[in-house]
Formats: C-alpha cells, sequence, structure tokens
C-alpha cells in the first residue's frame, strides 16, 4: 500500500531493487529542481509553494525544472476499505496543514487503479510540448496544478484523455495535439526517463526539492515545507540571489 509520513509531509516510493546510482547532471548552471507526481497528495500541499518556488525563480533569473516521480506507476493498490481509509485520513491531515481543498468522491467509486504513470505522461507531454513551442517548462506548472486540483478535489479520473481535455484550453494547449503527444512512444520514454533520473538522484519521497550547482545538486527540502522556509533556505545556499533580492 501507498504509504506517506505525516511527520514530514511526504510520499513515499515503494522499496525495490535498483542498480542506478546518484549521478549529477552534466548543466553549470543553477537549477532549482522540482520533483513530485501529480497523485502525490502532499504535492498537491505543496502546490502553492511550488507556484511561489518558481516564480521566485523567475525573478533571479534561475532556472526552475520539474520531474516526475512516478509514485506509483502501474498501480496495483487494492482499492478496499483499508486503502480508502488511509485516502481520507492523509487527505484531511494534508487539508488541515496546508489549506489545499480536497473532496472525497473518489473515494464512493467502487474501483479505482491508482495508477500514476498516465498523469505524470501528462505533465511531461505538456513539457515537450512547451519545449518544442521555446517556452520553459516552468509553464507546466499551471496544468499540473490543474489537474491535481481536478483530481483531488472533483474526484475525476486523470488516466483518461478526456480528463485533460479543459485544462489543455486553461493553458493555452490544443487538445488534439496534446493527445497526439500523451498517447505517443516520445512521451512514454520521456516520462520513463524522468522515474529513472528521479532515482539516479536518490529520491525515494515526494514531494522534493534539489538545487544543482555546477552539476552537483544538493537537497534544498524533501516534504512539505512553507514558502518563507523553503526561500530562506535557498537564499542562504546562494548568497548572491539573497543580495539581489534585498536591492
Amino acid at each position: 500500500m501507498m504509504q506517506c509520513d505525516p511527520i514530514t509531509g511526504s510520499c513515499l516510493l515503494p522499496d525495490e531493487p535498483t542498480a542506478t546510482q546518484r549521478q549529477p547532471t552534466a548543466s553549470s548552471n543553477v537549477v532549482i529542481r522540482y520533483v513530485g507526481d501529480p497523485m502525490c497528495s502532499w504535492c498537491w500541499g505543496i502546490s502553492p509553494v511550488v507556484k511561489q518556488l518558481a516564480e521566485f525563480c523567475d525573478q533571479r533569473g534561475l532556472s526552475f525544472m520539474m520531474t516526475t516521480g512516478g509514485l506509483r506507476a502501474g498501480g496495483g493498490d487494492a482499492w478496499n476499505s483499508a486503502f480508502k481509509t488511509f485516502l481520507r485520513e492523509e487527505w484531511s491531515h494534508i487539508q488541515a496543514t496546508t489549506g489545499q481543498p480536497f473532496g472525497f468522491s473518489l473515494l464512493e467509486q467502487a474501483q479505482f487503479n491508482y495508477d500514476t504513470e498516465p498523469a505524470c505522461r501528462a505533465v511531461v507531454t505538456v513539457s515537450l510540448l512547451l519545449a518544442d513551442r521555446g517556452l520553459p517548462s516552468a509553464a507546466a506548472l499551471a496544468f499540473l496544478a490543474a489537474t491535481q486540483y481536478k483530481f483531488y478535489v472533483h474526484g475525476q479520473d486523470p488516466k483518461t484523455e478526456s480528463f485533460y481535455h479543459d485544462i489543455c484550453e486553461q493553458v493555452g494547449l490544443p487538445f488534439d495535439e496534446f493527445c497526439q503527444t500523451f498517447t505517443s512512444q516520445r512521451a512514454r520514454e520521456a516520462v520513463n526517463q524522468d522515474f529513472v533520473r528521479c532515482r539516479q538522484w536518490g529520491v525515494r519521497s515526494f514531494p522534493t526539492l534539489l538545487l544543482e550547482q555546477h552539476g552537483e545538486i544538493a537537497l534544498l527540502a524533501t516534504g512539505y515545507v512553507t514558502a518563507e522556509t523553503l526561500l530562506n533556505r535557498l537564499n542562504a545556499q546562494l548568497p548572491e540571489v539573497a543580495e539581489r533580492s534585498t536591492e
């Protein structure tokens, strides 16, 4: 069953053998990396904080990039009373902690496969389409937040293509182009690359925020954190950014 830690405010990947090792990327730029999953409840809880972080990065000239983690790619959790009780209690706790809204109509469904791969692939699809247009991947945050809202508040199923029709309209992407890419081998390979990259970085829970400088990756935060705490922590690790922010 899915595991979430109410103390750290994070959802944990299942234990699995892996031959990958933590590896830095080749970029020499400063990059803030957000690693999460659209169907990770704590990632929905931290959504407003991540938005503020992305805005901060834009103002300071820092790169902001998202990586989807594949919390439960493939699903497989039994949709029984124990799992639904766990989700109800977890969502209620996150709502009380973060103020983010939750609906519980999904828990009334007789069957549901909590497979997070399609929602991750949808976010990756939008990132690919943005890159094709020469736009930054941070612009996919609005799509991610709308996906999370429709799932957590309205209880709709993000595994279906039709789920994303109105969301594409909201962010100004042609739905037919989204569907073509969403179902393509290109998108499937790209999302799998995200999952592998997440594990190469040693990320085992979501949300996780990383700071990359000159190819070296350091942990900014794992689990839920307030915007004030996160930005103070980032400023402390980037003194030159702190100096510019006070000018």
